[in-house]
C-alpha cells in the first residue's frame, strides 16, 4: 500500500491535533472543573503535570523502543485508542481521585503517539524537506488547542463540561480505527540516502540508543533547552484560560473565539515560520537549529511579561499572540535536529527520549510548580496569586535562551572539526 506523502503528514498532523486537544481539554476547562470538583488550583496543576507526565513521560521509553522493532503505525493506533478511551473516562470522572486516574490514562495513550510519528514523518521526507513537514506536523498543538478551546468552550458552554470530553474521546476512537488503512508503514531510512538506509536496518538495541542519545551534547542540550523552554509554554499553557477569566475578566463564550483565534495565529504561526526558516538557513549551517530558538525565545520574553501584567484582557491577549508565535520555534528545530542526528532504526527512541526529557521538566514540573506557588500566594493573602506565579516563570526564558546558545556552540565545534 502506498500513499502520497502528503495524505500520510495530514493523517499524522490529525492524529497529533487529537492528541494535544485531549491533553489541553483539562487547562481550557480548569474554571467549570474546579467548581463541580472543589478542587484547587494546586490540584489542577498536578493532574496537568506531574501525574500526568509521570506514564507520558516514561511510558513513552519502551513503548518506543517496542515501535523502533515492530510497526510503529500499529503502535500509533492502538495509542490513540488508549487516550481516547481514556478521555471519555475523564468525562464520566465524578470525582477528583477519579479524575486523576483518568488522566494517567490519557497519559499512558499519548505516550505512544508523538515519537513513532516523527519516525515516520523521517522516513517519508527527504533531507531538506522534513523541516517544513515537521512544521506542518507541529501545527498539531496550536489546531488541537484551538479547537479544544472553541469545541470544548463552546460545548462546556451550552451543556456541561463532561460532554466535551466523551465528544472529543468519541472523536478520536473513529481516529485510530482509520489509521491503519491511511498511513502506511514506510522502510526504515527510506528517505535517507541508500547508504544510510541500508547501514540502518538492523534492530537497534535499547542500552545502546540510550547511551548514544545521553553521550551526544547535541541530542542532550537540544533536549534540555527543550525542556526549560516547555516548563515556561506548559506551565502558562495549563492556566492560562483560567487566568483569563478569574484575573483579565474574560467569559467561556469570549474564550471560544478569540483566545482560539490567538492560539492559530501566534503558536500555528510560528510553527510553520520556524520550520520553513530551518530547511531554508540549515543548508548552510546546523547552527539555525540552536540560534533560531534562543533569538525567538529572547523577543518572546518581553511581551511574556507585558501580557501576565496586562489591565485588561484585550490588551493581554494581543500581547500574548506574539509571545505564543516566538515561544514554539524551538520545537521544530529541535526535533528536525535530533531526528536527522538519530540513526533511521533509533529515530522513535531517539524521538521519545527527547519528548522524556523536555516534557517531564516542561509538562511534569512547569504546570505542577504555578498551580503550588498561586496556592502559596493566595495563602499569603494575595489578591492576584495566580498573576504573580505566572511572572515566576521569567527566569526561564533565560535559562532556556543559554541551553540553546551552547548548542549553537557545540553545532559551530562539529562544524569545525568536519
Amino acid at each position: 500500500m502506498t500513499r502520497s506523502p502528503g495524505i500520510v503528514l495530514a493523517m499524522l498532523t490529525f492524529v497529533y491535533v487529537l492528541n494535544f486537544l485531549d491533553r489541553q481539554l483539562l487547562g481550557i476547562l480548569a474554571k467549570p472543573i474546579q467548581d463541580s470538583l472543589n478542587i484547587t488550583d494546586g490540584q489542577l496543576g498536578l493532574i496537568g503535570g506531574l501525574y500526568f507526565a509521570m506514564f507520558y513521560c516514561f511510558i513513552a521509553i519502551p513503548v518506543s523502543w517496542l515501535a523502533d522493532r515492530t510497526s510503529r503505525v500499529g503502535v500509533l493506533t492502538v495509542a490513540c485508542a488508549i487516550w481516547s478511551a481514556a478521555t471519555i473516562a475523564c468525562g464520566l470522572s465524578r470525582t477528583y481521585p477519579q479524575l486523576v486516574v483518568a488522566r494517567m490514562a490519557v497519559g499512558f495513550g499519548e505516550a505512544g503517539g508523538v515519537p513513532p510519528s516523527y519516525a515516520l514523518i523521517t522516513d517519508t521526507f527527504a533531507p531538506g524537506k522534513r523541516g517544513v513537514a515537521f512544521g506542518i506536523y507541529n501545527l498539531g498543538p496550536p489546531i488541537g488547542a484551538a479547537l479544544g478551546i472553541a469545541l470544548g468552550a463552546s460545548i462546556a458552554a451550552m451543556f456541561d463540561w463532561r460532554d466535551a470530553f466523551v465528544f472529543i474521546g468519541v472523536v478520536g476512537i473513529v481516529a485510530a480505527a482509520a489509521l491503519p488503512f491511511v498511513v502506511p508503514e514506510p522502510g526504515r531510512g527510506a528517505a535517507d540516502t541508500e547508504a544510510g538506509a541500508a547501514a540502518s536496518v538492523d534492530k537497534a538495541p535499547f542500552w545502546a540508543t540510550l547511551r548514544t542519545f545521553f553521550a551526544n551534547p547535541v541530542m542532550t542540550l537540544a533536549a534540555l533547552g527543550s525542556g526549560a523552554t516547555q516548563f515556561v509554554t506548559y506551565g502558562l499553557g495549563n492556566f492560562a484560560v483560567l487566568f483569563l477569566i478569574r484575573e483579565k475578566g474574560m467569559t467561556l463564550p469570549q474564550i471560544a473565539i478569540w483566545y482560539a483565534v490567538a492560539i492559530v495565529i501566534g503558536m500555528g504561526g510560528g510553527m510553520v515560520a520556524s520550520g520553513r526558516i530551518i530547511d531554508r538557513f540549515s543548508r548552510g549551517s546546523r547552527r539555525v537549529f540552536a540560534i533560531a530558538p534562543a533569538v525567538s525565545l529572547a523577543v518572546a520574553a518581553p511581551f511574556y511579561l507585558a501580557f501576565v501584567w496586562a489591565p485588561g484582557w484585550p490588551v493581554a491577549l494581543a500581547l500574548l499572540t506574539v509571545v505564543m508565535f516566538f515561544n514554539y520555534f524551538y520545537l521544530s528545530c529541535s526535533v528536525t535536529l535530533v531526528q536527522e542526528e538519530a540513526a533511521p532504526n533509533q529515530r522513535v527512541l531517539a524521538g521519545a527520549l527527547l519528548l522524556l526529557v523536555m516534557n517531564f521538566i516542561g509538562l511534569g514540573l512547569g504546570p505542577t510548580w504555578v498551580g503550588w506557588a498561586s496556592d502559596r500566594f493566595a495563602a499569603a493573602g494575595h489578591a492576584n496569586p495566580l498573576q504573580l506565579s505566572l511572572t515566576t516563570l521569567a527566569p526561564f526564558y533565560v535559562v532556556a535562551i543559554g541551553l540553546f546558545l551552547l548548542l549553537a556552540r557545540t553545532l559551530r565545534r562539529q562544524e569545525t572539526r568536519a
